[in-house]
């Protein structure tokens, strides 16, 4: 249990961690309240180019809150695979942080994106 102890000491492991969380709970709550607030007719959850005028595809509001379970379980097992592997090499866990928030980042970005088109 030595390792735990470690891994909750050590500041850029945490600070990592601290980022993860407010990107998480950020994207989710700026995709929830975007729901909340728009309308109830539809939103476009898929581009496909090659299908001409019919190119954007409508979904429902259950499609987007896929975004809000990805934040959530790139959040958990990157946190889970970052603490097994700190006792490892510490700076693979970091590696393992650090792309949960490239994760996380691009998440907000995508979700965003569909949402203003819808």
């Amino acid at each position: 249990m030595a390792s735990s102890k470690k891994y909750f000491h050590d500041h850029l492991v945490l600070l990592l961690l601290s980022v993860q969380v407010f990107l998480a709970f950020a994207g989710s709550i700026f995709v929830l309240l975007r729901l909340v607030g728009g309308h109830s007719s539809g939103h476009i959850v898929a581009y496909r180019p090659a299908l001409g005028v019919n190119a954007y595809q409508p979904g429902s509001v259950q499609n987007l809150l896929g975004f809000v379970g990805f934040a959530l379980l790139v959040l958990l097992a990157h946190t889970v695979l970052s603490m097994r592997t700190y006792r490892i090499h510490r700076q693979l866990s970091v590696a393992i942080l650090s792309l949960g928030i490239l994760l996380l980042v691009l998440n907000i970005i995508v979700s965003n994106a569909l949402l203003l088109l819808g």
